[in-house]
């Protein structure tokens, strides 16, 4: 095993639970959503079995209306973390499952998860069937999105901050400004007890999350809250439903089930994306639902819409990725909003710095289009940082210094799976169990 390899296989270990992993130790005790299956993408290099099992668990927990939820309380409390399995108790809600959740979602990155776990090792899912339980549980999940959160554009809408993934982004300042009600509790932070306030969202943003967390709760998270004041069309959100369809027609034909199905559905959800293109900023952006507002903000969710073939505009978006807003190649990895905007604060969380899930989403998409040269350079960024900063949440794309917790287990993850494919593809495909059991936590 390489240093990469053996370090990041120690943060992985560290943060297993024994069916799932945990993005941090301490920051954020439970299993969310998106990061399992981030995680499973860089576990499977070390263990398909166990990368199989983390989109097991995070799948077994679905709601009868087919979501998957956002955070899975594993352990029934809430350890340290806010809002947790007491303040969504989730057991009172009709159709929750029989572990505690939120009832929020998260961005569907699930099936391109689950076929890239599968082709690790083919031999070994098939023996587990492990592409048959996934399916339909995928299938429930798109459906989920298609009919409860779909609308006319035909894109899906988001219904929190946090379920674009991305919770401060500055294309939710104008919705939030315009709320004026705020959680009427006190706002716990445990989180500033593992990381800096100035990286973290504020108070004042904390208070706006909680309370409309707490009003959909409130509506049984029933997605039918006539007067609900937050409902967003996001790019980033949306490109990874297309795409995770366009996984999900691979894994259909795997399984002998129809994959037509899901490629017209990947070709309809690029083609609606569209209305969320603004010629001026030369990127996909948010539309609030409620004004039909486009947001005038330049942010990495706006180029997670390379991942998909059909795209019309590619060559724009590679302009943007290179140019003065983001820069690639002159500043750690890609930074998450407008290096050039007024509302970017190199150190806040979504407002600025280089996160490693979407670098590698970049990088991926950057090397399926066979820009490789500039795919190895961003992997070799992410593998540099990863390494000299006991793989941090996130990096100030100026200085490269680490923010957030360490020892980010998506971030040791999209790293170790770069590495491997990208910088070495020559390399073995697979390390054996025993090189991750030989290891020990720190």
């Amino acid at each position: 095993m390489t240093g990469l390899e053996t370090a990041a296989a120690r943060v992985l270990l560290g943060n297993w639970r024994g069916s799932y992993t945990v993005p941090a130790s301490g920051l954020y005790p439970h299993q969310w959503s998106w990061d399992s299956a981030f995680i499973a993408i860089g576990l499977r290099h070390l263990s398909p079995r166990r990368a199989q099992l983390e989109m097991d668990t995070i799948l077994s927990a679905q709601w009868a209306d087919g979501r998957l939820p956002q955070i899975v309380f594993h352990s029934g409390r809430d350890d340290g973390y806010s809002p947790g399995a007491t303040f969504w108790h989730s057991e009172t809600i009709p159709g929750s499952p029989a572990v505690p959740t939120a009832g929020l979602i998260q961005a569907p990155n699930h099936a391109l998860a689950v076929l890239m776990v599968h082709q690790a090792d083919p031999a070994e899912s098939e023996h587990r069937r492990f592409l048959e339980r996934a399916y339909p549980r995928l299938v429930r999940w798109h459906d989920y999105l298609r009919t409860r959160r779909g609308g006319e554009t035909g894109l899906a809408r988001i219904v929190h901050p946090w379920e674009s993934g991305m919770d401060n982004s500055p294309y939710w300042d104008a919705a939030l400004a315009s709320i004026s009600e705020t959680y009427d509790e006190d706002i716990p932070r445990p989180d500033l007890l593992h990381a800096d306030a100035g990286h973290r969202p504020s108070n004042t943003e904390y208070g706006k999350y909680l309370y409309l967390a707490a009003r959909y709760r409130d509506h049984d998270c029933d997605d039918a809250d006539a007067g609900y004041p937050f409902q967003f069309e996001d790019p980033g959100f949306n490109a990874l439903w297309a795409r995770s369809e366009l996984a999900l027609s691979a894994i259909a034909e795997l399984i002998g089930e129809d994959a037509e199905r899901h490629l017209h559905e990947c070709d309809r959800i690029t083609a609606a994306l569209e209305s969320l293109w603004s010629p001026e900023l030369g990127a996909y952006v948010a539309r609030d639902v409620l004004t039909g507002e486009r947001q005038p903000y330049r942010t990495v969710a706006g180029l997670v819409p390379l991942l998909l073939p059909e795209l019309l505009h590619t060559s724009e978006l590679i302009a943007e990725l290179r140019g003065p807003h983001f820069r690639l190649g002159e500043v750690a990895m890609v930074p998450s909003h407008d290096l050039t905007a007024p509302t970017f604060d190199p150190d806040r969380y979504w407002r600025g710095p280089s996160w490693f899930n979407t670098a590698w989403l970049v990088a991926e998409a950057l090397y399926e289009r066979g820009h490789d040269d500039e795919a190895r350079v961003l992997s070799r960024d992410m593998d540099e940082a990863a390494l000299e900063h006991d793989f941090p949440e996130y990096l100030d794309p100026y200085s490269a210094e680490p923010r957030g917790t360490t020892r980010f287990s998506w971030t040791a993850a999209l790293a170790l799976d770069l590495g491997k494919r990208i910088n070495a593809p020559s390399s073995p495909h697979r390390t054996p169990m025993s090189a991750v059991d030989s290891i020990t936590t720190p």
